[in-house]
């Protein structure tokens, strides 16, 4: 709407009037009330809500297909089966409510739907469905437990209902000093290693609509293989060391588990510090080092204004990072998500919660604050793609051009955006994976 709002107006009144409000009256519907961009449709049958659901969608992605992404419109859909206050021709009760607050928490262009739709639906239709679990929503009592309808995809993704999708198979390995190391191999194709990065959770974030997208869409050109570092998510929380020297072979330890020989390897954010060291080290076995969202220095040695900001940050982890009330985790979520959603604020909270302790989530950050990997950069000889938002809050897109500088020939690209993880609907996201794809040749 900021760019085009008359040309936005006018997309969405064609979609209604040639896909949406047809499908809505071929499947028995009825629309209650509009709202700006959305709108309330009430179904006698939740079979028939849920098929023009996805009728709609799967229509959406073929009408989008020839639309450059910063014009596509997406819609989010949210379906709850309950009981409903009528007053004249408007509904209302917690049965709208909550269809209301999964429309929120959707993936843009998904179904997000409710356990009691599920129940009822399971068995009935030919469609494929991925548990996320209970979740809080704004205004309900009770947290929902939330299914999405899989195998919708996004506008420039084809439809892939008959598609079984990638699935990850997690491991487990011992590192040099005995800590347990979880990791995850996904998708097919040509080996691709990430290596680890702070708030992991292989299983958490398999199922978050904060980094789904990313490895689904690594994983769909690749055999993605990815781990938990020691201190969080499924390896082990209780390890005595953490550095950059123990996070380096631990790379090595899964790699060799993993039986990999020769590869690219992806670093997002402390992780490219990492993938660095690991180039150097073995050179003969990156054949390609690909980093987003990285830095040579941590935030201690970029300037002294930022060492006391993040000393002041690791206090507060060690005070509020495991509590019940979110405030002390909203802190980092709003330097590292930006831009996101209520609801996506509120699953980055209770995914930090979740990853590691408050002693553990300290001493990494600290520990990462004081990276400094600048004389290997010139070391570097795997040829090398460097990617970072402009408006990052928490690693400054300065700290990826002093990794672009000194790695003899790296290819640096900029995009538009402020979150350190970019999120689905963003256009980084499709720029990252396109990025990926032309620098290994794919």
């Amino acid at each position: 709407m900021g760019a085009d709002e008359e040309g936005t107006l006018a997309q969405l009144k064609a979609h209604r009037r040639v896909l949406i409000d047809p499908k809505i009256k071929q499947h028995r519907g009825r629309i209650v009330k509009t709202t700006g961009d959305g709108m309330l449709v009430e179904f006698a049958s939740v079979v028939d809500a849920v098929c023009c659901a996805v009728d709609v969608q799967h229509r959406m992605i073929k009408r989008n297909a020839k639309v450059p992404q910063e014009n596509r419109i997406e819609f989010r859909i949210g379906i709850n089966v309950g009981d409903v206050i009528i007053d004249g021709n408007d509904i209302f009760g917690d049965g709208v409510n909550v269809a209301a607050r999964l429309e929120a928490i959707a993936e843009p262009g998904g179904i997000f739907i409710s356990r009691q739709v599920y129940d009822q639906i399971e068995g009935k239709l030919a469609v494929r469905f991925r548990k996320l679990g209970p979740r809080d929503l704004k205004n309900i009592a009770k947290p929902v437990e939330v299914f999405a309808i899989d195998g919708i995809g996004r506008s420039d993704e084809a439809s892939i209902l008959n598609d079984p999708g990638p699935v990850q198979e997690i491991k487990y390995c011992r590192a040099f000093d005995g800590v347990r190391l979880a990791y995850a191999i996904s998708g097919s194709g040509p080996i691709l290693v990430k290596a680890a990065n702070w708030m992991n959770h292989l299983e958490y974030d398999w199922e978050s609509p904060i980094w789904r997208h990313v490895f689904l869409g690594l994983s769909r050109k690749h055999t993605l293989i990815r781990y938990d570092a020691r201190g969080n998510g499924m390896s082990d929380w209780d390890v005595d060391e953490l550095s950059l020297d123990a996070w380096v072979s631990d790379l090595e330890t899964v790699v060799d588990a993993a039986g990999v020989e020769r590869f690219p390897l992806l670093g997002i954010s402390q992780g490219a510090a990492i993938s660095v060291a690991y180039a150097v080290r073995h050179p003969e076995r990156v054949s390609h080092l690909v980093l987003y969202g990285g830095f040579a220095l941590g935030g201690k040695k970029r300037a002294p204004a930022e060492k006391e900001r993040r000393t002041a940050m690791t206090t507060l982890m060690r005070l509020g990072w495991g509590a019940d009330n979110p405030s002390f985790r909203q802190l980092f979520t709003a330097l590292f998500i930006p831009g996101a959603t209520h609801e996506q604020a509120d699953i980055f909270n209770e995914l930090q919660r979740r990853t590691t302790s408050p002693e553990c989530a300290a001493r990494y950050f600290d520990v990462v604050s004081d990276f400094d990997i600048t004389d290997l950069l010139a070391e570097v000889k795997a040829p090398t793609l460097i990617m970072h938002v402009r408006g990052d809050l928490i690693v400054p897109i300065e700290a990826s051009r002093q990794l672009a500088a000194g790695i003899p020939r790296a290819r640096f690209i900029a995009f538009e955006g402020q979150n350190h993880l970019f999120l689905q609907h963003e256009p980084a996201s499709d720029r990252f994976f396109e990025e990926i794809r032309l620098f290994l040749g794919g």
